[in-house]
């Protein structure tokens, strides 16, 4: 329990970021999931926009600070990697 105010109010934005970074964070493995599913299902012309999408997704996270840096970019490389042979079909 806060005491002073300042501390409620550390706490109320808490919430708040911590509301905003779930959020992001679940869109990033949502984009990451549909990009795997559709190499998977072998869709070719779906691959190269959802891992667009991905990327795009990844790089918010990181701009809103949800992501660290090197986090992001080893999850770009690593999306980058699954989508290659399926839009190399």
């Amino acid at each position: 329990m806060a005491h002073h105010i300042s501390a409620e109010k550390r706490n109320r934005q808490a919430k708040k970021r911590t509301a905003r970074n779930k959020s992001v964070k679940s869109g990033v493995r949502s984009a990451i999931k549909k990009l795997e599913q559709a190499v998977a299902a072998g869709k070719t012309e779906e691959v190269e926009r959802l891992r667009k999408q991905a990327v795009r997704a990844l790089d918010r996270a990181h701009s809103k600070g949800v992501l660290k840096r090197r986090t992001s970019s080893r999850k770009i490389s690593q999306v980058t990697r699954r989508a290659a042979p399926a839009a190399a079909k």
